[in-house]
């Protein structure tokens, strides 16, 4: 039960949703836009010198750099959300990435200065990259600790479907620019104009994201608790580890898988298949429509089945379906392309949907904010951050889609074994997590759940 004082100052949930989802959709534009650049436009701007592949792969190197920068968002602004709360950590987290994205679309090329261009390049993707290793834990959260626990997968969901919103933000803005220019006019100009638009984006989150009150579970929990000069990771780790644990295997099919449909496609479809940018661009955009109405769907599903249930479905699913993917790609054809696309993203949805949910649960509230964004961002490095690396690099040793595919197979067994593992969390009740509650159980309480009715 929360205090009457933040029962009073609760912002209505749909309110707290709509405000979380717009965050994320515009941090998430930022955050994919480059991704779709560095896959079309970056190699031969900043890295002109080299052949097409190698120009690829060191485009994405700069794009993994932005993975690099998670964890220690993730470090900083957990540490601070969880002293200083939720919101006021959000606000930040999006004027810094509006920023940065904003002034790569003012970057000089090679052309202009050469070596400098490159290394403003990732400079910049380092600050986007901090920026929603911070992100991302402080939107699901604002979420999860204002519904009920009964809806939580639902209401939890949509920050997440932030993701492929942002990602159809970015496909079909870039898709209209190849539509309307020459691919010479889009290369010499036309790539900046989604960038800048950033800026306009981030005061309409900004404006948003101010109107919300903050999480009423935060606030008791800070009321109720004891001062601490514990660093809240310092006691994430003490307590939590397992879950820590448990959000790194549980993100990585998730993150391979997702990456691998969306941002490597766009270069195994050019280069290997010898597809127009444009027509695979468009496939991405229907299947990013679908991945976003698809991922609520998803977390609804969690609230009544589990949260374990679910994510299996997913990672079993993206397993299976990558030996699939790459056949339909290589048929060249419009509705196969889509088909390969779309499904596989409805699949990666029944990961994400639930996940937002499932993370919220492993954790204590004071130290909520660190563990679930820390956990969550050291898998994108190791998951997300290489997978576009790795794909292009066995794409270029192998010549083949093969070892990609046994690459995101294996990334789904890793997953299923750790979600396999692990405890279900639905229907936990937030407040009544406390600091040691994951010491003895790999994360889940037992005498908690035996209160609340859950088994654990």
């Amino acid at each position: 039960m929360v205090s009457e004082m933040a029962e009073k100052s609760r912002t209505p949930i749909k309110k707290i949703v709509g405000a979380s989802l717009v965050g994320t959709t515009i941090e998430w534009y930022d955050f994919f836009l480059y991704g779709s650049a560095a896959a079309l436009v970056f190699p031969a701007l900043f890295f002109p010198k080299s052949d097409p592949l190698t120009g690829t792969l060191l485009s994405f190197l700069t794009y993994a750099v932005g993975f690099v920068a998670r964890p220690l968002g993730a470090l900083v602004f957990g540490h601070y959300g969880d002293r200083l709360g939720r919101k006021k950590l959000l606000v930040i987290s999006l004027l810094l990435m509006g920023g940065a994205t904003f002034l790569i679309g003012c970057l000089p090329t090679h052309a202009a200065i050469g070596s400098a261009a490159p290394l403003l390049l990732t400079a910049l993707r380092l600050v986007q990259g901090f920026a929603l290793g911070g992100e991302w834990g402080g939107a699901v959260l604002i979420v999860s600790e204002h519904g009920d626990p009964a809806r939580r997968g639902f209401w939890a969901s949509w920050p997440q479907a932030g993701a492929p919103g942002g990602n159809l933000l970015a496909t079909a803005v870039l898709a209209v620019l190849a539509a309307v220019q020459s691919d010479e006019a889009f290369t010499a100009w036309g790539w900046r104009i989604p960038f800048l638009l950033s800026g306009l984006l981030v005061l309409v989150g900004l404006w948003i994201r101010l109107s919300i009150s903050e999480s009423p579970v935060f606030q008791q929990a800070v009321a109720n608790a004891e001062p601490s000069t514990t660093l809240p990771i310092v006691e994430v780790f003490r307590h939590h580890w397992r879950d820590v644990i448990t959000a790194i295997g549980a993100r990585f099919a998730e993150n391979v898988s997702y990456y691998v449909i969306t941002a490597f496609v766009l270069v195994y479809a050019v280069e290997a298949a010898k597809l127009q940018k444009g027509f695979v661009l468009n496939a991405v955009l229907i299947g990013s429509a679908v991945h976003f109405a698809s991922i609520p769907l998803w977390g609804a599903l969690s609230d009544r089945l589990g949260r374990r249930p679910v994510y299996l479905l997913g990672a079993a699913g993206v397993g299976l379906w990558t030996f699939a993917f790459f056949p339909l790609i290589d048929t060249g054809n419009f509705a196969a392309i889509t088909l390969a696309v779309t499904v596989g993203l409805v699949l990666h949805g029944a990961m994400y949907g639930p996940q937002a949910a499932f993370f919220s649960e492993l954790f204590g509230t004071r130290m909520r904010y660190s563990g679930v964004s820390f956990g969550a961002q050291i898998a994108s490095i190791i998951a997300g951050g290489l997978a576009p690396l790795i794909a292009v690099a066995l794409l270029q040793a192998y010549g083949s889609a093969v070892p990609v595919m046994l690459y995101v197979a294996a990334a789904a067994v890793l997953t299923l074994i750790t979600v396999f593992v692990a405890k279900e969390t639905r229907g936990r009740d937030l407040l009544t997590l406390e600091a040691g509650a994951g010491e003895t159980t790999g994360g889940i309480a037992s005498s908690t759940a035996a209160a609340e009715g859950v088994k654990p």
